[in-house]
């Protein structure tokens, strides 16, 4: 899985924040201190880092990416920031499970399009999710000006008909900002 989708766009580009509050998405999904996050296609940290920061030293980060040279940047800027609750993993979400039954929330940050088999990736997130925690989906409105290629987008109905299908129940669909929607589910 990578977010390289041959434009210009790049995740950790500082411009990013100006159309995507990552700390204001994690406080609106309910993460807070103390609390298991997963951060599946964790890229380079757009949204691990303040997860991190946000749990703190009581809670822990589980990133995953397919993209060994992300979780070893990913690595760095954590330990340039001091933060040690992050537990960083390459490899590809179809054929890793990072933990079992451990995360309160299971996080996808624009990366569930991506995958080669995403229903094979969200059975995946079933055995790390704790039975009472909540699965999220960010993801790209089709018809966003920015973003990666329409083709490769799922819009909203796609992307919960997939998290159905995988054994969840949908709580929500929103809007969050310009480009994207959020689903938030727990299982079944």
């Amino acid at each position: 899985m990578s977010h390289y989708h041959g434009g210009s766009l790049s995740f950790n580009d500082p411009e990013r924040r100006k159309w995507q509050d990552p700390e204001a998405i994690l406080s609106g999904i309910g993460l807070k201190a103390g609390l298991t996050f997963a951060d599946i296609g964790c890229g380079g940290g757009f949204f691990a880092l303040p997860a991190a920061r946000i749990v703190g030293n009581k809670g822990k980060i589980y990133g995953l990416d397919a993209n060994p040279a992300s979780i070893a940047a990913l690595k760095e800027q954590a330990e340039r920031e001091g933060l040690k609750n992050l537990y960083l993993t390459s490899g590809r979400a179809e054929d890793t499970i990072i933990c079992e039954r451990c995360a309160d929330i299971v996080f996808f940050g624009m990366a569930l399009h991506d995958f080669q088999d995403p229903s094979k990736v969200l059975q995946n997130a079933r055995n790390i999710i704790k039975p009472a925690g909540r699965l999220v989906n960010l993801d790209w409105k089709k018809e966003a000006a920015l973003g990666p290629p329409m083709h490769i987008r799922f819009d909203e109905n796609k992307a919960s008909h997939l998290i159905k299908n995988a054994g969840f129940t949908i709580e929500s669909v929103k809007d969050s900002g310009l480009y994207h929607y959020l689903i938030i589910a727990k299982p079944a």
